[in-house]
């Protein structure tokens, strides 16, 4: 009798079509795979499937998956020799600042800053100390419970020695985090110095060595294509390409750029008077290159009028 009903079951999953699950996931814009197992759950009945998908979060969530979700938080923290920096998106500064998606935040952090990973699919699977959920499984329920499209877009976990000592500010409520580590130091307050520094002024790189080569030949030509221009002799001319190269990167590298704090001196030098050397950082910014979508108000109102 238990073989008859376990093979009864197979051949029941095997009866699932594969119209059925493209109908499915047309339907609610699931995957694939969860179409599959919400109509096997079901025993193929489209109607329940939809309701099994909708109750996981699962139809909701992937409706939302073309929204553009360029608003959000970063955040930094540390803890013993463990600093994490992420940022989480929403659709609507209204959701950021909301206590429940700040919570969330906080547990992808504190998941993070507990667990050694290091990329995106290895911290999705992580699961939150407390509960039960991956930070998957967290992103897709509250997406579906907050009604906008949330995504754990990116993080960085840096490890650093005993004799380093981590930076960290954010700036505008966690619209921008940086995250600095200073070797041969102690003390915080110049380390978040620093950080609020590169807060701040956005540098490209750390120190000349380190800006990407095809940006330094982009602005190379730019220099020398304007010295032509202005007619200088050759031997002028290549020392003005020269200067405005240093020009250029003194604003970019975060050691010859003034001091945000003092601008009499550079960031370089305020380490170094400290005994400090600059050896990382790393800067987040809300919805950093990623395209807004741009809308006329009352025609989204009316397009979200329309779908209701």
């Amino acid at each position: 009798m238990a073989f008859t009903l376990l093979l009864y079951k197979k051949r029941r999953i095997k009866m699932i079509k594969a119209s059925d699950v493209k109908e499915l996931r047309e339907r609610t814009g699931a995957g694939m795979l969860d179409c599959k197992k919400a109509l096997e759950a079901t025993s193929g009945d489209m109607e329940k499937a939809i309701d099994w998908l909708r109750e996981k979060g699962i139809s909701k969530a992937a409706k939302k998956e073309s929204r553009i979700a360029a608003e959000g938080l970063t955040d930094g923290a540390s803890e013993d020799n463990v600093a994490v920096i992420t940022e989480i998106n929403c659709e609507t500064d209204f959701v950021a600042q909301n206590e429940d998606f700040k919570k969330l935040v906080e547990e992808i952090r504190l998941t993070l800053l507990h667990n050694d990973v290091s990329t995106m699919e290895e911290a999705n699977k992580l699961t939150i100390e407390g509960s039960s959920d991956t930070l998957e499984d967290a992103i897709v329920n509250f997406t579906a419970k907050i009604g906008e499209k949330i995504d754990f877009r990116r993080f960085e976990r840096v490890v650093k020695t005993d004799g380093q000592t981590f930076g960290i500010y954010s700036h505008m409520g966690g619209k921008i985090t940086a995250l600095v580590v200073i070797d041969g130091i102690t003390n915080k307050d110049v380390a978040r110095d620093v950080a609020m520094h590169v807060a701040a002024m956005n540098p490209v790189a750390i120190r000349r060595d380190d800006v990407p080569s095809d940006l330094v030949e982009r602005e190379s030509h730019v220099i020398k294509e304007q010295v032509m221009l202005e007619g200088k002799p050759a031997d002028i001319a290549e020392k003005m390409v020269t200067g405005r190269l240093n020009k250029f990167y003194k604003e970019i590298c975060l050691e010859e750029q003034p001091f945000i704090k003092d601008s009499n001196t550079n960031v370089l030098n305020y380490v170094k008077s400290n005994g400090g050397t600059i050896v990382s950082m790393i800067r987040f910014a809300v919805g950093d290159g990623i395209e807004k979508k741009t809308e006329n108000f009352a025609d989204e109102v009316m397009s979200q009028v329309q779908g209701a």
